[in-house]
Order: C-alpha cells, then sequence, then structure tokens
C-alpha cells in the first residue's frame, strides 16, 4: 500500500529546534495535528503540505515522501478518450 511519509520532525530541530506549536502557529493548524503528521497518522491536504514545506523552505517533496510502488507513472496511463 502506498505510503505518504515525512521529514517534518528533521526539519523542525534544523531550523532552530522549532517547536511543534510554533510550527502550528505558523502554518494555521493545531499543534495535535502537527504530532499526527509526525507520527505518520495524517496525511496533509495538498494546500497544508505547501505551507508547511514554505516554513521550510523547501519544496514539497523534499518535506513529504511518496511511496507509489505499484503504480505506473502518469505517463504511462493515457487519458481515456470519451468522445
Amino acid at each position: 500500500m502506498p505510503e505518504i511519509t515525512n521529514s517534518i520532525r528533521r526539519l523542525r530541530f534544523e531550523h532552530g529546534e522549532m517547536t511543534q506549536e510554533e510550527l502550528a502557529q505558523r502554518t494555521g493548524i493545531t499543534r495535535q495535528t502537527i504530532i499526527a503528521l509526525e507520527a505518520g497518522k495524517y496525511t496533509p491536504s495538498l494546500a497544508l503540505a505547501f505551507r508547511i514545506a514554505r516554513v521550510f523552505n523547501k519544496h514539497v517533496e523534499e518535506v513529504f515522501h511518496y511511496d507509489g510502488e505499484g503504480l505506473r507513472p502518469a505517463k504511462d496511463n493515457p487519458p481515456s478518450n470519451t468522445q
């Protein structure tokens, strides 16, 4: 099953030992959401993923990691012709 992991905890410590509360405030979410994200129990919306990445001055892919094993790349899966 594909899974999304993240580097939030490591990035918080690399950015001056930022607290979960500080990250939550800077992204407009609760500390409990940060806890769930770091524990891998919550997958963020795309908008939230971008907000978190911006706090760390990173690209989304540098913060969140998708293991799409077993899925074909989009270019190999052309859209169906429904004319």
